[in-house]
């Protein structure tokens, strides 16, 4: 494909093998940001006995690195609507994965700081420029299911983290982790020569806008202004449910729940297998009965399930409802994708996905402090138990959403 003689949009939706390959880059892309995430959660223990770090410094370092994801969501979303999604894809999994690598050799709370906020600034392209390379390859009747395959990148990484982290603790120590997050850096290399650029793309070069232009474009208009704000709380809340679920949940299963490090991996495991099955079923809701009814059923089940989670304390129920919970609480990532490349142009959608994303998700970044707060004066549960009353606040932010099913994008 060449920008001189770009497909049309029919021509995009009857290659498969393209949407194939474009939906696999964006999946692994997003796979190995949720990877180094869940690999700084089981790293927490051994970084506090090395570091003698209270649990508020710990958890800032994961608030530190959605932080740096912000800036790098920003500067990198512009960038992937003037220069191509796949070229900026891959620098933003170079640059991840290098300073994830320099973790490893952190000799303090500070040095660690300054790695993951760099590795931050990395990840915080992932998610828009993957989510909208899978926006723009598919047809419109598809659009939830690819972005929320691309989701399922997202948790299968989380699920690796899983999986490796407790017996690479137990043979090498927590600094090993860090030391796997390198290998993504050979993914960068076969994303750039795999993938051309989206045709939603290539023809809108022609209308290529100034950075200030572009984050203007999001607050125009009332109307604009009204979904900007939506969508921005509609990403805080699921940004903020699942780092308070997550960035806490193998240390409470391990410590409090008296599961040990091996059962703890194995039930948040569980709870990530949930995740994948909801972000799935979602896409086929959002795709069938629309995004508004979709969000809206999940939330409603975050609300219930969370709640109800909070209250086990046997750990076959701690199981089966990891599982619920995973999968109300989690759900909704995949549809996050589409619902903001179905809002703005193609011209600022990268921007558009990028910054509303990653604001949510430097706002959702604060969970783990939050929650490592009020752990520290109530316990995990009660903690827990409070996460419900957030997901009230989403599903009226819904309202003010256009229903954009089927449409085709601009």
């Amino acid at each position: 494909m060449s920008a001189a003689m770009p497909k049309t949009t029919a021509e995009t939706a009857s290659a498969p093998k393209y949407q194939r390959k474009a939906l696999f880059a964006a999946a692994v892309g997003y796979g190995l940001d949720g990877f180094d995430l869940l690999i700084l959660s089981f790293a927490l223990s051994g970084i506090i006995v090395s570091f003698g770090l209270s649990d508020v410094q710990a958890g800032s370092l994961s608030t530190i690195t959605l932080f740096g994801a912000v800036l790098g969501g920003i500067v990198f979303g512009a960038l992937a609507d003037r220069l191509g999604r796949v070229k900026v894809l891959t620098w933003t999994v170079l640059i991840f994965a290098v300073f994830t690598g320099l973790s490893a050799i952190a000799q303090g709370y500070w040095d660690m700081a300054a790695y993951r906020f760099i590795a931050g600034i990395g990840i915080g392209g992932e998610f828009g420029i993957g989510m909208a390379l899978a926006a723009e390859a598919v047809p419109a009747n598809q659009r939830a299911r690819a972005t929320s395959w691309v989701g399922v990148g997202f948790q299968l990484g989380v699920f690796a983290a899983a999986m490796v982290s407790a017996p690479v603790i137990a043979l090498w120590g927590w600094r090993a982790l860090f030391v796997i997050g390198l290998f993504p850096a050979l993914f960068a290399f076969a994303i750039r020569r795999g993938v051309e650029e989206p045709d939603k793309f290539v023809e809108s070069q022609q209308a290529r806008a100034s950075f200030a232009a572009k984050i203007g474009a999001l607050f125009k208009d009332k109307p604009t202004i009204k979904i900007t704000f939506a969508l921005i709380v509609l990403s805080t809340v699921q940004n903020f449910g699942y780092f308070g679920i997550i960035a806490w949940l193998p240390n409470y299963l391990s410590e409090q729940m008296d599961l040990g490090v091996t059962k703890g991996s194995l039930w948040t495991a569980v709870t990530v297998i949930g995740m994948l099955a909801g972000i799935l079923i979602f896409g086929q809701v959002a795709d069938r009965l629309g995004r508004r009814p979709a969000f809206w059923i999940f939330q409603a089940g975050a609300i219930v399930s969370i709640l109800v989670y909070s209250q086990m304390t046997d750990p076959s129920a701690l199981l089966i409802g990891g599982f619920f919970m995973g999968a109300f609480a989690n759900g909704m990532l995949g549809g996050h994708g589409a619902l903001l490349a179905e809002m703005y142009p193609t011209e600022i959608r990268a921007t558009a996905q990028n910054v509303i994303f990653n604001i949510g998700r430097a706002l959702g970044g604060l969970a783990p402090m939050v929650i490592a707060a009020l752990a520290g004066s109530f316990g995990f549960g009660f903690a827990l138990a409070l996460l419900p009353a957030i997901y009230v606040i989403q599903f009226l932010a819904m309202f003010l959403l256009p229903e954009k099913r089927g449409v085709e994008l601009e």
